[in-house]
C-alpha cells in the first residue's frame, strides 16, 4: 500500500514515453505537442514525488506515534502482567498450602479410620474426648477418672456430686460397627436388620451401665452414657426413640459431646450452689459465734459499768467524808484561835494588877 504512488508514477512515465514515441512517429507537427506532453509528465512526476514525500513523512510520523503508543502499551502490559503473575503466584501458594492441609487432613482421617476400626482404640478415643470435655468444664476437685467402685467395676469418670443425688458415673461407648452397617444398608430389609442390631447394641450398653455404675448408697440413682459422635447421637434420637425412652426408664442419660457440655454446665451450677450453701452455713455458724461474743462483751460491759457505778459511789462517799473532815478541822481551828485570844487577854489583865 505504501508503494502505490510510486507505481502510479512509473505507469505515468511509461505512458508518457509511449505517447512520446507516437508523437515522434507522427512527425514534426507533433513535436510541440510532445514537448507539452513531456512538460505535463514532468509536472505530474514532480507532483507525485512531492506527494510521495508528504506521504512518507506522514507515514513516518504515524509509525513514530504508533511505536510510542506501543511502547507505553507494552510497558503497561508488562507491569500488569508482572502484577498478575505475582497474584497468580500468591494464589498458587495458597492453593499449595490448602492442598498440603487437605493431604494432612486426609492422612489424619485415615489415621482416625484406623483408630475407629479397632474396638479398643475406639474406646480409648471416646475416653480421651470424655476426659477433655470434663477437664474443660469442671474443677479437678469435682471429678475422678478410672474410678473402681465397691462392686469391682471401673467407671471412666465419676463426678463428685454431694448427697443427694450423690456421685454420678459416666461411661463412654461407641457402637460404630452397627451404625456403619445401618449407613451402608442399601434396601429396606437390610436397613431394618441393621437398625435392629444398632438398637440392640445401644440398649446393651445402657443395661451394662445401669447394672455396673448405679449402686444405692454409693452413687446417684442415675448415670450417663457418653457417645463420642454427634452423628450416632442424632441418628439414635431421630429414628430410635424407643431406645431413648428405655434408657430413661433405666435412668441412663445418653449424651453426645455437645449435650455433655450442657450436662456438665448444669452439674457445675449444682456444685456451685452446694458450695455456696456450704459457705452460707459456715457464714451462719461464724455469725452465731460472733453474736455469742457480742453478748458476752455486753455482759462484761454491764458488769464493768456496775463496777464503775460502785467506784463512783465510793468516790462520792470519799468526797463527802473529806468535806466533813475539812469542816471539822475548820471548826477546830476556830476554837484554837478563840482560846489563844482569851489567854492573851487574861495575861494583860494580870500584868495590870502586878503593876499596881
Amino acid at each position: 500500500m505504501d508503494n502505490l504512488p510510486l507505481i502510479v508514477a512509473l505507469a505515468v512515465v511509461v505512458i508518457g514515453i509511449a505517447a512520446l514515441g507516437i508523437l515522434v512517429s507522427r512527425g514534426a507537427r507533433s513535436r510541440l505537442a510532445l514537448a507539452r506532453g513531456l512538460d505535463e509528465v514532468t509536472g505530474r512526476l514532480k507532483a507525485v514525488a512531492e506527494s510521495q514525500a508528504v506521504q512518507t513523512k506522514t507515514i513516518e510520523e504515524r509509525l513514530e506515534a504508533v511505536s510510542g503508543r506501543m511502547g507505553v502499551t507494552l510497558k503497561d502490559s508488562a507491569t500488569e502482567t508482572a502484577r498478575s503473575v505475582g497474584a497468580l503466584e500468591n494464589r498458587l501458594s495458597v492453593i499449595d498450602k490448602a492442598q498440603q492441609n487437605i493431604t494432612e487432613l486426609s492422612d489424619q482421617m485415615l489415621g482416625l479410620q484406623d483408630i475407629l476400626a479397632n474396638k479398643q482404640a475406639r474406646g480409648a478415643f471416646g475416653q480421651v474426648q470424655l476426659v477433655n470435655i470434663v477437664q474443660a468444664y469442671l474443677a479437678p476437685s469435682e471429678f475422678d477418672f478410672e474410678v473402681t467402685l465397691s462392686n469391682g467395676k471401673r467407671a471412666d469418670c465419676v463426678v463428685r456430686l454431694p448427697y443427694p443425688p450423690g456421685p454420678v458415673a459416666i461411661d463412654a461407648k461407641f457402637p460404630l460397627e452397627s451404625y456403619n452397617a445401618l449407613l451402608q444398608a442399601t434396601d429396606a430389609e437390610a436397613r431394618t436388620k441393621a437398625g435392629r442390631a444398632f438398637a440392640d447394641d445401644v440398649l446393651k450398653h445402657v443395661r451394662d451401665i445401669a447394672d455396673m455404675y448405679i449402686l444405692p448408697g454409693e452413687t446417684a440413682d442415675w448415670a450417663l452414657l457418653f457417645l463420642p459422635s454427634e452423628a450416632v447421637f442424632a441418628e439414635l434420637h431421630a429414628n430410635f426413640g424407643q431406645v431413648v425412652e428405655r434408657s430413661h426408664t433405666l435412668k441412663i442419660g445418653i449424651v453426645s459431646p455437645t449435650t455433655m457440655m450442657a450436662a456438665l454446665t448444669s452439674i457445675r451450677a449444682i456444685l456451685k450452689d452446694v458450695r455456696m450453701r456450704q459457705q452460707a452455713g459456715l457464714i451462719q455458724k461464724e455469725v452465731g459465734a460472733l453474736l455469742r461474743d457480742v453478748t458476752l462483751l455486753r455482759d462484761r460491759t454491764v458488769k464493768l459499768q456496775s463496777h464503775f457505778n460502785l467506784a463512783s459511789d465510793d468516790i462520792s462517799g470519799m468526797l463527802t467524808s473529806s468535806d466533813r473532815i475539812a469542816r471539822k478541822a475548820a471548826r477546830i481551828e476556830d476554837v484554837r484561835l478563840e482560846d489563844e485570844t482569851q489567854a492573851v487577854a487574861d495575861l494583860d489583865a494580870t500584868r495590870s494588877v502586878v503593876r499596881r
